[in-house]
């Protein structure tokens, strides 16, 4: 299959196609999803919290970004690639979201950026556009928000809020965005903005009515046993099987039976005598 573009992605939402999206932090993991079919993969800031252990997406930075970007980029032929651009990369102003997407771009080789916010971002994400960068917005609970949330919570409940989130869809959709994520948003609502907008929508946590849906990998695998949220299901359970590898590894070296002889290399090309001769030499 030939590399998802832009055109190809809003293609298949004009004939009804579905858009599946994963996280994706490094080159290995990279390498299996893009054997998989999956249409688009987002290098997503949750990698703050799935690969380094802090409790918000708030620590992570550029230049972190784009280490874990490369990686994903290498690996990938097929799939088309999201960076996120991590907090307070794009906030400040316009100039320095510009800057930062480029970087984002420029330094990993990724095919469009990430930007959490409604309305208060339209210019920066006007901006990056008009600088030739595709961006893909993000509404409805924006992780980097959480302390404005007081926590991770359903956004887009009640009739104003409700009308703030399309309203927001129709800001960055005007600007020039041409997917966007609507995550913890209520079924419905994801249903109506995606019926209003030309823009892909992309559903976490937002129902079936979106035009494609993302999950973070180790959540989607079982990986991450530490919380699961309500939208996530498990299609596999690769962290059991993970810890039975880790166990039967263990067991084995303690019990001194791996590495077997055929997971060694070639006799060493010195006699018996030669080592023995060292053996007593020292």
């Amino acid at each position: 299959m030939a590399k998802r573009t832009v055109a190809t992605l809003l293609e298949m939402k004009k004939s009804g196609q579905k858009v599946s999206q994963v996280t994706c932090y490094d080159y290995s993991t990279m390498s299996l999803v893009d054997q998989c079919g999956i249409d688009t993969v987002l290098v997503g800031d949750s990698l703050g919290m799935t690969m380094q252990g802090y409790e918000t997406t708030l620590p992570v930075t550029m230049d972190e970004m784009i280490v874990y970007g490369r990686s994903v980029v290498r690996a990938s032929k097929e799939v088309f690639v999201i960076m996120d651009m991590p907090f307070m990369s794009y906030q400040t102003s316009v100039e320095e979201a510009v800057a930062n997407a480029g970087r984002l771009i420029k330094e990993t080789g990724a095919n469009a950026v990430k930007l959490e916010g409604g309305a208060a971002v339209k210019e920066q994400i006007k901006a990056i556009v008009d600088a030739g960068i595709p961006v893909c917005a993000h509404i409805g609970m924006t992780p980097q928000s959480v302390n404005v949330f007081g926590g991770f919570k359903v956004q887009g409940k009640g009739e104003a809020n409700a009308e703030r989130v399309l309203q927001d869809a129709f800001a960055v959709q005007e600007a020039g965005a041409f997917m966007c994520v609507l995550e913890c948003v209520p079924p419905k609502l994801a249903a109506l903005i995606t019926e209003k907008v030309d823009m892909i929508t992309i559903g976490i946590g937002a129902g079936a009515g979106c035009d494609g849906q993302v999950l973070v990998w180790q959540d989607m695998t079982g990986i991450n046993q530490q919380f699961t949220p309500k939208f996530v299901k498990h299609f596999g359970e690769i962290g059991e099987a993970l810890k039975d590898a880790f166990r039967a590894y263990d067991a084995e070296v303690k019990a001194g039976t791996f590495p077997a002889a055929e997971h060694s290399f070639v006799k060493s090309d010195c006699s018996d005598e030669f080592l023995e001769g060292l053996r007593e030499k020292y």
